[in-house]
């Protein structure tokens, strides 16, 4: 196992063509279970295969354990690598599929045998361990990709290139409590890359989100939901994403629609900056019949029914938003006013720190 720490990274495939990667730099700890996620085209799969020795960077380094590795062969890297498709003999039984990469690497047939069993448990297809692999299913072949991967006790890192592509979705979630059942059995070091932010958020302990090549934020999923360091991630996280609406600063004080809500610090006040936005997701809005302090009049256009809440669509200062409401608060569509429980200050995209909410009206909350 190991630390891995990529250092002033950049990739671009063809000679004065784009950047793949720009200026990646991330620390990842030994034995973390980490996830990267994005649109397609981010740049997530160039960082893994970079990582894996698949492709050599254009430029940085790329550290294992304070040695660095960018110039050095997949082999000697000793990492193992789960693609989109199963990679696996189908040919062989799912026991000599498993019990492979330890017999090649000089591994008695005893402890082999052993070692492909406790894995195979672990994954829960210790009954299939007979079976050829050309007979199982396609996800029943993923996770015996899975567990090849698994299977070596001595590696630097596990890399996991979107695993989950060609299973059933019913499945999926099954299969990401079993990655978390055996990373905290085994302690490797995981990394996982997915354009799914489900699979992202329930399955790591930090999650890297990337757009055009770059990291935008590197954080829990706790972090990325309550805390997102700019629009896109505010954005790109969560079902609606983030609420963004333009606001208006003057003397220190953000508001929108007339109603005062942030105090901005001093020294970034930037009075009338057009990028400026507060920007608030749809679990953090809240509904009310009657005008108060820090209470945003709105228009109510559309109601949709989601089980467990309702989804109120809602205009402000030309602006359209979200509101997850329980079914309990359900509005009737017209004119209404919100509040915020927790909100942030967005100017030229990126999280303004420090701004106060104006008021302890609602239970208000910086995020």
């Amino acid at each position: 196992m190991a630390e891995i720490r990529l250092v002033d990274l950049n990739h671009q495939y063809d000679v004065g063509g784009a950047y793949a990667l720009k200026d990646v730099n991330l620390t990842w700890d030994d034995g973390g279970a980490y996830a990267l996620l994005g649109p397609s085209g981010c740049g997530k799969t160039t960082m893994l295969n970079i990582i894996s020795g698949l492709v050599r960077p254009s430029e940085g380094a790329v550290m294992f354990n304070d040695v660095d590795v960018a110039r050095t062969s997949t082999a000697d890297r000793d990492i193992a690598q789960v693609f989109q498709f199963p990679v696996i003999y189908e040919s062989m039984t799912v026991r000599e599929n498993l019990e492979f990469p330890l017999r090649n690497r000089g591994i008695s047939k005893r402890d082999a045998s052993a070692r492909a069993v406790e894995i195979a448990e672990l994954l829960q297809i210790d009954h299939m361990m007979k079976r050829r692999a050309q007979q199982l299913t396609a996800d029943a072949k993923q996770l015996v990709s899975l567990a090849r991967a698994l299977v070596r006790r001595e590696v630097s890192a596990i890399l996991f290139d979107e695993p989950l592509t060609v299973i059933d979705p019913q499945k999926k979630w099954e299969l990401r409590q079993a990655l978390k059942r055996v990373h905290a059995e085994l302690n490797h070091t995981l990394v996982y890359v997915t354009h799914d932010q489900t699979e992202a958020l329930t399955f790591a302990d930090e999650v890297v989100v990337m757009n055009a090549g770059g990291v935008m934020q590197k954080g829990t999923p706790v972090d990325l939901f309550e805390q997102p360091a700019n629009t896109f991630v505010g954005n790109f996280i969560g079902s609606p994403g983030m609420n963004f609406f333009s606001a208006k600063v003057e003397n220190g004080v953000a508001s929108l629609a007339g109603t005062k809500l942030l105090e901005v610090p001093s020294g970034t006040q930037a009075n009338g900056d057009p990028s400026d936005v507060i920007g608030v997701r749809p679990e953090f809005v809240r509904w009310h019949s009657t005008p108060a302090d820090q209470r945003v009049p709105v228009t109510v256009t559309k109601l949709n029914d989601v089980g467990t809440a309702v989804m109120a669509t809602f205009t402000v200062d030309g602006a359209t938003g979200m509101a997850r409401l329980p079914i309990s608060d359900r509005p009737e569509t017209g004119p209404g006013w919100v509040s915020f429980s927790r909100l942030q200050l967005f100017r030229n995209g990126d999280s303004l720190d420090n701004c106060k909410p104006i008021g302890l009206a609602e239970g208000a909350s910086r995020a």
